[in-house]
Protein backbone atom coordinates (compact mmCIF):
# COMPACT_ATOMS: atom_id res chain seq x y z
CA UNK A 1 0.00 0.00 0.00
CA UNK A 2 2.95 2.32 -0.67
CA UNK A 3 3.79 2.84 3.00
CA UNK A 4 6.82 5.07 3.72
CA UNK A 5 10.08 3.09 4.05
CA UNK A 6 10.46 3.91 7.75
CA UNK A 7 7.08 2.27 8.45
CA UNK A 8 8.16 -0.80 6.50
CA UNK A 9 11.42 -1.04 8.46
CA UNK A 10 9.67 -0.69 11.82
CA UNK A 11 7.02 -3.29 10.91
CA UNK A 12 9.54 -5.80 9.53
CA UNK A 13 11.93 -5.61 12.47
CA UNK A 14 9.06 -6.10 14.94
CA UNK A 15 7.61 -9.01 12.95
CA UNK A 16 10.99 -10.71 12.57
CA UNK A 17 11.67 -10.42 16.28
CA UNK A 18 8.32 -11.81 17.32
CA UNK A 19 8.19 -14.67 14.78
CA UNK A 20 11.75 -15.81 15.55
CA UNK A 21 11.33 -15.22 19.31
CA UNK A 22 14.56 -13.23 19.65
CA UNK A 23 15.55 -10.36 21.93
CA UNK A 24 16.83 -7.86 19.35
CA UNK A 25 16.35 -7.13 15.65
CA UNK A 26 18.34 -4.61 13.58
CA UNK A 27 17.85 -3.60 9.94
CA UNK A 28 20.71 -1.66 8.32
CA UNK A 29 21.51 -0.26 4.87
CA UNK A 30 25.02 -0.51 3.44
CA UNK A 31 26.54 2.78 2.31
CA UNK A 32 29.08 3.38 -0.44
CA UNK A 33 31.70 4.70 1.99
CA UNK A 34 32.32 1.42 3.85
CA UNK A 35 29.71 1.83 6.57
CA UNK A 36 26.15 0.79 7.33
CA UNK A 37 23.27 2.93 8.64
CA UNK A 38 20.75 1.54 11.13
CA UNK A 39 17.23 2.08 9.76
CA UNK A 40 15.07 -0.18 11.92
CA UNK A 41 15.29 -1.69 15.40
CA UNK A 42 13.14 -3.77 17.76
CA UNK A 43 13.58 -5.25 21.21
CA UNK A 44 11.41 -7.77 23.00
CA UNK A 45 11.64 -5.75 26.21
CA UNK A 46 9.78 -2.92 24.53
CA UNK A 47 12.19 -0.25 25.73
CA UNK A 48 14.77 1.81 23.92
CA UNK A 49 17.16 -0.09 21.66
CA UNK A 50 20.86 0.28 22.58
CA UNK A 51 21.61 1.70 19.10
CA UNK A 52 19.41 4.50 17.74
CA UNK A 53 18.00 4.88 14.23
CA UNK A 54 20.51 6.61 12.00
CA UNK A 55 23.59 5.26 13.78
CA UNK A 56 26.54 4.57 11.47
CA UNK A 57 28.20 1.18 11.83
CA UNK A 58 31.78 1.23 10.53
CA UNK A 59 32.55 -2.02 8.71
CA UNK A 60 35.63 -4.03 9.63
CA UNK A 61 36.50 -6.51 12.30
CA UNK A 62 34.56 -9.58 13.33
CA UNK A 63 30.84 -8.71 13.37
CA UNK A 64 27.79 -9.74 11.37
CA UNK A 65 27.46 -6.40 9.56
CA UNK A 66 30.95 -6.88 8.13
CA UNK A 67 30.65 -10.61 7.39
CA UNK A 68 27.43 -10.19 5.38
CA UNK A 69 28.89 -7.21 3.54
CA UNK A 70 31.97 -9.21 2.51
CA UNK A 71 30.24 -12.44 1.48
CA UNK A 72 26.73 -11.29 0.45
CA UNK A 73 25.55 -14.41 2.29
CA UNK A 74 23.93 -15.10 5.68
CA UNK A 75 26.38 -15.03 8.59
CA UNK A 76 26.32 -16.38 12.14
CA UNK A 77 28.41 -15.55 15.18
CA UNK A 78 27.95 -17.66 18.31
CA UNK A 79 30.07 -15.24 20.30
CA UNK A 80 31.85 -11.92 19.76
CA UNK A 81 35.45 -11.13 20.58
CA UNK A 82 37.05 -7.75 21.20
CA UNK A 83 37.55 -6.91 17.50
CA UNK A 84 34.23 -5.11 16.97
CA UNK A 85 33.16 -1.61 16.05
CA UNK A 86 31.75 0.98 18.43
CA UNK A 87 28.12 0.33 17.49
CA UNK A 88 28.46 -3.42 17.97
CA UNK A 89 30.26 -2.85 21.27
CA UNK A 90 27.27 -0.79 22.43
CA UNK A 91 24.93 -3.65 21.62
CA UNK A 92 27.18 -6.09 23.49
CA UNK A 93 26.73 -4.04 26.65
CA UNK A 94 23.01 -4.83 26.41
CA UNK A 95 23.76 -8.54 26.76
CA UNK A 96 24.03 -9.66 23.11
CA UNK A 97 26.48 -12.55 22.77
CA UNK A 98 25.41 -14.19 19.48
CA UNK A 99 23.66 -13.07 16.30
CA UNK A 100 22.60 -14.11 12.80
CA UNK A 101 22.32 -11.83 9.80
CA UNK A 102 20.82 -12.24 6.32
CA UNK A 103 21.54 -9.99 3.32
CA UNK A 104 18.90 -7.82 1.63
CA UNK A 105 19.42 -7.64 -2.13
CA UNK A 106 17.50 -5.18 -4.33
CA UNK A 107 17.82 -5.27 -8.09
CA UNK A 108 20.74 -7.70 -7.95
CA UNK A 109 22.83 -5.57 -5.60
CA UNK A 110 23.51 -5.88 -1.88
CA UNK A 111 21.34 -3.25 -0.19
CA UNK A 112 21.47 -4.07 3.49
CA UNK A 113 21.19 -6.65 6.25
CA UNK A 114 18.74 -7.88 8.92
CA UNK A 115 20.35 -9.10 12.13
CA UNK A 116 18.70 -10.95 15.04
CA UNK A 117 20.11 -11.73 18.47
CA UNK A 118 18.74 -13.93 21.28
CA UNK A 119 18.71 -13.40 25.00
CA UNK A 120 22.09 -13.85 26.69
CA UNK A 121 21.52 -17.45 27.80
CA UNK A 122 19.78 -18.64 24.62
CA UNK A 123 20.97 -20.09 21.32
CA UNK A 124 19.59 -19.35 17.86
CA UNK A 125 17.99 -22.34 16.11
CA UNK A 126 19.86 -23.89 13.15
CA UNK A 127 17.16 -22.77 10.68
CA UNK A 128 17.31 -19.09 11.68
CA UNK A 129 19.19 -18.11 8.51
CA UNK A 130 16.57 -19.78 6.29
CA UNK A 131 13.64 -18.26 8.12
CA UNK A 132 15.30 -14.85 8.14
CA UNK A 133 15.91 -15.05 4.37
CA UNK A 134 12.15 -15.19 3.79
CA UNK A 135 11.78 -11.82 5.50
CA UNK A 136 14.66 -10.27 3.57
CA UNK A 137 12.91 -11.20 0.32
CA UNK A 138 9.79 -9.35 1.49
CA UNK A 139 11.92 -6.36 2.47
CA UNK A 140 13.59 -6.40 -0.95
CA UNK A 141 10.18 -6.44 -2.66
CA UNK A 142 8.96 -3.52 -0.55
CA UNK A 143 12.12 -1.54 -1.27
CA UNK A 144 11.92 -2.26 -5.00
CA UNK A 145 8.32 -1.02 -4.99
CA UNK A 146 9.34 2.11 -3.09
CA UNK A 147 12.18 2.83 -5.52
CA UNK A 148 9.86 2.28 -8.48
CA UNK A 149 7.27 4.64 -7.01
CA UNK A 150 9.94 7.25 -6.32
CA UNK A 151 11.21 6.94 -9.90
CA UNK A 152 7.64 7.27 -11.21
CA UNK A 153 7.02 10.36 -9.09
CA UNK A 154 10.29 11.89 -10.27
CA UNK A 155 9.41 11.21 -13.91
CA UNK A 156 5.98 12.80 -13.43
CA UNK A 157 7.62 15.90 -11.96
CA UNK A 158 10.02 16.03 -14.91
CA UNK A 159 7.10 15.76 -17.35
CA UNK A 160 5.25 18.58 -15.59
CA UNK A 161 8.38 20.75 -15.60
CA UNK A 162 9.01 20.02 -19.29
CA UNK A 163 5.40 20.88 -20.18
CA UNK A 164 5.64 24.15 -18.24
CA UNK A 165 8.91 25.02 -19.97
CA UNK A 166 7.27 24.33 -23.34
CA UNK A 167 4.35 26.60 -22.42
CA UNK A 168 6.75 29.38 -21.43
CA UNK A 169 8.63 28.97 -24.71
CA UNK A 170 5.42 29.09 -26.75
CA UNK A 171 4.25 32.15 -24.79
CA UNK A 172 7.54 33.93 -25.52
CA UNK A 173 7.37 32.94 -29.19
CA UNK A 174 3.83 34.25 -29.47
CA UNK A 175 4.74 37.49 -27.73
CA UNK A 176 7.97 38.11 -29.62
CA UNK A 177 6.69 36.80 -32.96
CA UNK A 178 3.02 36.75 -33.91
CA UNK A 179 1.87 39.38 -31.40
CA UNK A 180 4.58 41.85 -32.37
CA UNK A 181 3.88 41.36 -36.07
CA UNK A 182 0.14 41.79 -35.57
CA UNK A 183 0.73 44.92 -33.49
CA UNK A 184 2.89 46.39 -36.25
CA UNK A 185 0.25 45.48 -38.83
CA UNK A 186 -2.43 47.15 -36.70
CA UNK A 187 -0.37 50.33 -36.57
CA UNK A 188 0.00 50.28 -40.34
CA UNK A 189 -3.76 49.82 -40.77
CA UNK A 190 -4.43 52.79 -38.49
CA UNK A 191 -1.99 54.88 -40.52
CA UNK A 192 -3.74 53.71 -43.69
CA UNK A 193 -7.13 54.67 -42.20
CA UNK A 194 -5.85 58.15 -41.46
CA UNK A 195 -4.81 58.51 -45.08
CA UNK A 196 -8.20 57.50 -46.52
CA UNK A 197 -9.97 60.51 -48.09
CA UNK A 198 -13.14 61.68 -46.36
CA UNK A 199 -15.25 60.99 -49.44
CA UNK A 200 -14.13 57.32 -49.63
CA UNK A 201 -16.69 56.10 -47.12
CA UNK A 202 -16.79 52.51 -48.38
CA UNK A 203 -13.01 52.15 -48.28
CA UNK A 204 -12.90 53.72 -44.82
CA UNK A 205 -15.47 51.21 -43.58
CA UNK A 206 -13.46 48.32 -44.98
CA UNK A 207 -10.27 49.58 -43.33
CA UNK A 208 -12.13 50.04 -40.04
CA UNK A 209 -13.36 46.46 -40.34
CA UNK A 210 -9.82 45.15 -40.83
CA UNK A 211 -8.63 47.19 -37.83
CA UNK A 212 -11.43 45.78 -35.67
CA UNK A 213 -10.62 42.21 -36.69
CA UNK A 214 -6.94 42.76 -35.99
CA UNK A 215 -7.76 44.10 -32.53
CA UNK A 216 -9.90 41.03 -31.85
CA UNK A 217 -7.20 38.64 -33.04
CA UNK A 218 -4.63 40.40 -30.85
CA UNK A 219 -6.93 40.13 -27.84
CA UNK A 220 -7.53 36.41 -28.50
CA UNK A 221 -3.82 35.78 -28.96
CA UNK A 222 -3.01 37.64 -25.73
CA UNK A 223 -5.58 35.53 -23.88
CA UNK A 224 -4.07 32.33 -25.29
CA UNK A 225 -0.56 33.44 -24.33
CA UNK A 226 -1.74 34.40 -20.86
CA UNK A 227 -3.39 30.99 -20.43
CA UNK A 228 -0.23 29.19 -21.50
CA UNK A 229 1.93 30.88 -18.90
CA UNK A 230 0.75 34.16 -17.37
CA UNK A 231 3.40 36.84 -17.33
CA UNK A 232 2.14 38.07 -13.93
CA UNK A 233 3.05 34.70 -12.43
CA UNK A 234 6.64 34.83 -13.62
CA UNK A 235 7.07 38.48 -12.69
CA UNK A 236 5.17 38.91 -9.43
CA UNK A 237 4.43 35.44 -8.10
CA UNK A 238 1.19 33.70 -7.27
CA UNK A 239 -0.40 36.66 -5.41
CA UNK A 240 0.05 39.01 -8.36
CA UNK A 241 -1.15 36.41 -10.86
CA UNK A 242 -4.29 35.58 -8.85
CA UNK A 243 -5.16 39.27 -8.50
CA UNK A 244 -4.95 39.63 -12.29
CA UNK A 245 -7.00 36.45 -12.70
CA UNK A 246 -9.71 37.79 -10.37
CA UNK A 247 -9.92 41.06 -12.33
CA UNK A 248 -10.55 39.15 -15.56
CA UNK A 249 -12.96 36.63 -14.03
CA UNK A 250 -16.47 36.40 -15.48
CA UNK A 251 -17.87 36.03 -11.93
CA UNK A 252 -17.29 38.27 -8.88
CA UNK A 253 -14.27 37.09 -6.88
CA UNK A 254 -13.24 37.87 -3.31
CA UNK A 255 -9.56 37.29 -2.61
CA UNK A 256 -8.05 36.20 0.70
CA UNK A 257 -4.34 35.76 -0.03
CA UNK A 258 -2.31 35.12 3.11
CA UNK A 259 0.69 33.31 1.64
CA UNK A 260 3.62 35.67 1.31
CA UNK A 261 6.79 35.29 -0.74
CA UNK A 262 7.66 33.13 -3.71
CA UNK A 263 7.57 29.36 -4.12
CA UNK A 264 8.89 26.77 -6.54
CA UNK A 265 7.78 27.37 -10.12
CA UNK A 266 5.80 24.12 -10.29
CA UNK A 267 3.95 24.94 -7.04
CA UNK A 268 3.01 28.47 -8.16
CA UNK A 269 1.91 27.24 -11.58
CA UNK A 270 -0.21 24.48 -10.04
CA UNK A 271 -1.97 26.93 -7.71
CA UNK A 272 -2.64 29.33 -10.58
CA UNK A 273 -4.10 26.67 -12.87
CA UNK A 274 -6.26 25.15 -10.13
CA UNK A 275 -7.77 28.55 -9.31
CA UNK A 276 -8.16 29.45 -13.00
CA UNK A 277 -9.91 26.16 -13.82
CA UNK A 278 -12.18 26.37 -10.77
CA UNK A 279 -13.24 29.94 -11.64
CA UNK A 280 -13.86 28.89 -15.25
CA UNK A 281 -16.12 26.09 -14.00
CA UNK A 282 -18.05 28.52 -11.78
CA UNK A 283 -18.59 30.90 -14.71
CA UNK A 284 -19.60 28.00 -16.95
CA UNK A 285 -21.94 26.07 -14.66
CA UNK A 286 -23.23 28.67 -12.15
CA UNK A 287 -22.77 32.04 -13.90
CA UNK A 288 -24.80 33.95 -11.27
CA UNK A 289 -22.64 32.74 -8.40
CA UNK A 290 -19.86 34.50 -6.53
CA UNK A 291 -16.51 32.93 -5.68
CA UNK A 292 -13.97 33.26 -2.88
CA UNK A 293 -10.32 32.43 -3.47
CA UNK A 294 -8.19 31.70 -0.41
CA UNK A 295 -4.48 30.91 -0.35
CA UNK A 296 -2.69 30.23 2.92
CA UNK A 297 0.27 28.29 4.26
CA UNK A 298 0.42 25.90 7.20
CA UNK A 299 4.00 24.92 7.98
CA UNK A 300 5.35 23.46 4.71
CA UNK A 301 2.00 23.00 2.95
CA UNK A 302 0.48 25.64 0.67
CA UNK A 303 -3.33 25.56 0.49
CA UNK A 304 -5.37 27.05 -2.36
CA UNK A 305 -9.17 27.01 -2.14
CA UNK A 306 -11.92 28.22 -4.48
CA UNK A 307 -15.38 28.28 -2.92
CA UNK A 308 -18.58 29.35 -4.69
CA UNK A 309 -22.10 30.01 -3.38
CA UNK A 310 -23.83 28.01 -6.11
CA UNK A 311 -26.24 25.10 -5.62
CA UNK A 312 -23.48 22.45 -5.33
CA UNK A 313 -24.16 18.89 -6.37
CA UNK A 314 -21.21 18.59 -8.77
CA UNK A 315 -20.62 14.88 -9.33
CA UNK A 316 -17.61 14.88 -11.66
CA UNK A 317 -14.31 16.73 -11.76
CA UNK A 318 -14.29 17.34 -15.50
CA UNK A 319 -11.30 16.89 -17.75
CA UNK A 320 -9.70 20.17 -16.68
CA UNK A 321 -9.60 19.43 -12.96
CA UNK A 322 -8.74 15.78 -13.61
CA UNK A 323 -5.61 16.87 -15.44
CA UNK A 324 -4.82 19.31 -12.64
CA UNK A 325 -5.24 16.55 -10.06
CA UNK A 326 -2.51 14.62 -11.88
CA UNK A 327 -0.32 17.75 -11.84
CA UNK A 328 -0.89 18.28 -8.10
CA UNK A 329 -0.28 14.62 -7.26
CA UNK A 330 2.94 14.66 -9.28
CA UNK A 331 4.14 17.28 -6.78
CA UNK A 332 3.14 15.01 -3.84
CA UNK A 333 0.09 17.17 -3.26
CA UNK A 334 -3.65 16.54 -3.09
CA UNK A 335 -6.65 18.01 -4.92
CA UNK A 336 -10.13 17.60 -3.45
CA UNK A 337 -13.60 18.68 -4.55
CA UNK A 338 -16.47 18.97 -2.05
CA UNK A 339 -19.87 19.82 -3.55
CA UNK A 340 -22.78 19.02 -1.22
CA UNK A 341 -26.20 19.72 -2.69
CA UNK A 342 -27.29 23.20 -1.65
CA UNK A 343 -23.90 24.01 -0.15
CA UNK A 344 -21.84 25.29 -3.04
CA UNK A 345 -18.63 23.74 -4.36
CA UNK A 346 -15.17 23.84 -2.79
CA UNK A 347 -12.05 22.99 -4.77
CA UNK A 348 -8.90 22.78 -2.66
CA UNK A 349 -5.30 21.98 -3.51
CA UNK A 350 -2.67 21.14 -0.89
CA UNK A 351 0.93 21.33 -2.07
CA UNK A 352 4.19 20.72 -0.20
CA UNK A 353 6.18 23.91 -0.50
CA UNK A 354 9.32 25.75 0.47
CA UNK A 355 9.68 29.50 0.25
Amino acid sequence: RAAPPEEVFAAVTAEVGQVLSVAFTVLSRYETDGAATVLGTWTSAGGAFPVSIGTRVELGGRDVHTLVSRTCRPARLEHYDQDVGAATATVLTAGVRASVGAPISVGGRLWGVVIVAPETDQLLSPDTETRLAGFTELIATALANTEAQAALSASRVRLVAAADAARRRIERDLHDGAQQQLTSLALEVRALRAAVPHEADELAAQVDGVATELTGVLADLSEIARGLHPAALAEGGVRSALKALARRSAVPVRLDLRAEGRYRDQVEIAVYYVVAEALTNVAKHVPGARATVRVWRVHDVLHAEVRDDGPGGAVTLGSGLTGLRHRVEALDGRLTVDSPTGGGTIVEAELPCES
